[in-house]
């Protein structure tokens, strides 16, 4: 493998267009940032006027990602110790009407999940489980905050309160959290981040530490399972696991320095898919890229991608840096890749946008599903949920339609297909549908052809 890695490198530092084609599965994530409104919103809901306005900026960026191939957001839904629900563990963010605790006259998650679905995206919370406030922020976060109810439960570090991963009331507390979203919002995964130690946290004690964060993980994905078991259980750990052979990660690794052990995760299988902040060039990305992919244990690793260093004001880096990336993540044979963050994307800063959509993200792509397993036509209505169905249209000029060609994708669907929008493109084409389960596992196909007016939710393949 490490030969292989060497002549793929090789290939790939030459490379300025795609290695090939676009696979029908694929996972292409964004980061949309709701902590100080860095990607949403932008505008504070005041009134109703406000509020709408705030809910047309989530709506504009969605129809934008979706045109660039994008179909996985990860959503911040805690951000520092406030959430962007109506919770009853933590106030709302004062991002989204000026005051913790002061709701913007809707559910901006609930909202937020209708609105990736209806553009066949899958949305996954986005929580950031350790870090809690920053010290100057935490008096205005209200009564209902840990401040008042348990500081025990906090300690500080620099300019920020930290759950103590060592305490057992912060697995509790996280994973009622946890548990909250998943049993009252259809979201289609929960996504951690900064499940770690901080910086410079003294470096003894490491195994200890190290299970504290792993029994951590344990608590939460077992908590996810047993109310959604279809959800997604992700999260994004420190870009270099360790050394490898031919590279040091020189002081900064997820193992030993924030005590984070992702693979051990993916090899009990507490973590169901990975999306390392791979936010490096060179020799600094490739040979660890590789080496998340050779220790994933059958698990879904999707590096995420520092786009944000492509601006002028960060490190001005060159567009190839990062598309010679994506190339080597797709040559790899890996299931796909994040961006970080979703407004360095939608900027198309040094034309990022419009290479992803011309080039690289040229047809959709469906989730690898989450478990392998066969999806027949005796099963294919007996979805374990009361979920809206999912599933996939495809249209070719040859008949049958080949549903193994990703040209021959058309979209993603929750609910029912509208036909009007697809009238003229279609016309005089071949089509065919099938069902995803809660999964993400695919049917066979059914034939469509002439096609209806609407797929109604009762469709069955017979």
């Amino acid at each position: 493998m490490r030969r292989l890695f060497i002549i793929l490198l090789a290939f790939v530092l030459s490379c300025n267009i795609p290695t090939s084609a676009s696979p029908k599965h694929e996972i292409r994530a964004v980061w949309y940032t709701t902590l100080m409104g860095l990607d949403w919103p932008r505008t504070q809901a005041t009134d109703h006027a406000t509020m709408e306005i705030q809910k047309q900026e989530l709506c504009r960026d969605l129809d934008r990602l979706q045109k660039d191939g994008i179909n996985l957001i990860y959503l911040q839904t805690r951000t520092r110790g406030a959430v962007i629900y109506p919770s009853e563990i933590e106030p709302m963010d004062a991002v989204f009407a000026g005051k913790y605790g002061k709701s913007p006259g809707y559910d901006p998650l609930a909202f937020a999940i209708g609105e990736c679905h209806k553009r066949g995206m899958e949305c996954h919370a986005w929580v950031v489980t350790i870090p809690f406030v920053k010290i100057e922020t935490a008096r205005r976060l209200g009564n209902q905050s840990l401040i008042h109810t348990n500081p025990a439960m906090l300690f500080k570090q620099n300019d920020m309160y930290y759950l103590d991963p060592a305490k057992e009331e912060t697995e509790i507390y996280l994973s009622r959290i946890c548990q909250e979203i998943a049993h009252n919002y259809d979201v289609d995964g929960i996504h951690f981040d900064y499940i770690r130690y901080p910086e410079n946290t003294p470096n003894n004690r490491q195994q200890w530490r190290r299970d504290n964060i792993t029994r951590i993980v344990r608590k939460l994905y077992n908590t996810i399972k047993a109310e959604k078991p279809w959800l997604r259980v992700s999260c994004s750990p420190v870009g270099k696991y360790y050394d490898v052979s031919r590279y040091p990660s020189r002081g900064w690794n997820a193992y030993g320095t924030v005590f984070q052990d992702a693979v051990s995760w993916m090899e009990e299988g507490i973590m169901d898919m990975i999306s390392p902040m791979m936010y490096f060039k060179g020799d600094h990305f490739y040979p660890f890229c590789a080496d998340w992919q050779e220790q994933c244990h059958g698990k879904l690793v999707a590096p995420g991608l520092g786009i944000y260093f492509l601006h002028p004001n960060e490190k001005n880096w060159d567009l190839t840096d990062v598309t010679r990336e994506l190339c080597y993540i797709r040559s790899l044979g890996m299931p796909g890749a994040a961006f970080f963050r979703a407004r360095f994307l939608l900027d198309d800063v040094k034309g990022l946008e419009k290479w992803v959509r011309n080039f690289y993200y040229t047809t959709p792509a469906i989730i690898p599903p989450l478990n392998a397993g066969s999806y027949t036509a005796d099963n294919c209505n007996k979805n374990t949920s009361k979920r809206e169905k999912r599933f996939v249209l495809y249209a070719s000029r040859e008949y049958p339609v080949d549903t193994a060609n990703p040209e021959n994708l058309v979209r993603i669907y929750w609910g029912e297909v509208q036909w009007d929008e697809l009238t003229r493109r279609l016309w005089g084409m071949h089509l065919a549908v099938t069902y995803l389960d809660d999964f993400g596992n695919e049917s066979a196909p059914r034939d469509l052809t002439p096609a209806p007016r609407r797929i109604p939710h009762n469709f069955a393949i017979r």
